[in-house]
């Protein structure tokens, strides 16, 4: 019971956060959990990730898909030093993701912490909830820099 009232604040916190992804997301679990659709959570649980970041990724190269993007831009955009920094900064996010799945798979109890993360970046920093590896990753490089300090 408790489930369907952490929706509804969710819900709550999503309208005057002004954040309709957070809303939208609690509203549509508090419609399945309500209408006993619940045994999709697993499925959606275990595949909401990967079909985000499909649907993600089709948004990102969709210019390339429409030739939006000349061969020019791609060579600039590739070869410029913000280029090479963008190509850093992918290649290091894409460590970082494998470093918070990681995390997340030895120790899952600990996605509550990056949710509530995430609420208060979207409600307070008026953020993007799109990288919630990323999260998981800057908090395994975290975890290890104050275990090393401690240690």
């Amino acid at each position: 019971m408790w489930g369907e009232g952490l929706l509804l604040v969710l819900i709550l916190i999503g309208i005057l956060g002004q954040s309709s992804l957070l809303a939208t997301s609690a509203c549509i679990l508090l419609v399945l959990k309500l209408t006993r659709l619940q045994h999709y959570f697993p499925l959606i649980e275990r595949r909401g990730l990967e079909i985000g970041l499909l649907f993600l990724l089709l948004s990102v190269l969709v210019p390339f898909a429409s030739e939006q993007m000349t061969l020019k831009d791609l060579m600039k955009g590739i070869f410029s030093w913000q280029g090479l920094m963008c190509a850093l900064g992918g290649a290091l996010a894409t460590y970082m993701n494998g470093a918070g799945l990681n995390m997340l798979k030895l120790q899952p109890e600990l996605m509550s912490g990056l949710v509530v993360g995430a609420i208060i970046g979207i409600v307070i920093f008026k953020g993007i909830p799109v990288g919630p590896l990323m999260a998981a990753g800057l908090a395994a490089i975290f975890i290890k820099f104050i275990e090393l300090f401690l240690n």
